[in-house]
């Protein structure tokens, strides 16, 4: 906590532990559901920027709207049901976390730029600066870390 006393700023000791942002959405699968999660992912970054006061810039939200795509895309595609897009933030980075109810872990493949499809998680992987693929008890967690501040 601060107190403002004539204008000074006083740290009283008293600092509160702040929470990160957190929002989830369940998607069905339905036609439109990827440009959905990207929208709701573009939302959550602006307001992470207001609430945290994170400096995001343009080519980082891009790159995290991608890291979104790809994991919402591969949940889409290879799941037999609906899935959940996570999001936690704070002002350093935002994690994506997709839930979906398949067991089948997903597999990153070597570069190969003559192989059609089958990027995602090469992508994911560039982008984030840590990829984490857990069971859980009704299918799968896929988590990517990306940073808000360049290395």
């Amino acid at each position: 906590m601060i107190e403002h006393v004539g204008g000074a700023v006083i740290p009283t000791g008293f600092d509160v532990p702040v929470e990160p942002l957190r929002r989830a959405a369940h998607y069905t699968g339905e036609p439109g559901c990827i440009a959905e999660a990207r929208s709701f992912a573009a939302h959550f970054v602006g307001r992470l920027r207001t609430e945290w006061c994170a400096k995001i810039d343009a080519r980082i939200e891009d790159e995290v709207l991608l890291v979104v795509s790809e994991l919402v895309t591969n949940a889409d595609r290879h799941s037999n049901g609906p899935y959940i897009l996570e999001l936690e933030g704070t002002d350093t980075s935002i994690t994506v976390s997709v839930y979906d109810s398949s067991a089948a872990l997903p597999r990153r493949f070597p570069r190969d730029p003559e192989r059609v499809g089958r990027h995602g998680l090469e992508i994911v992987n560039v982008l984030a600066r840590q990829v984490t693929v857990e069971r859980v008890p009704v299918g799968k967690r896929v988590s990517a870390v990306v940073s808000l501040t360049s290395a």
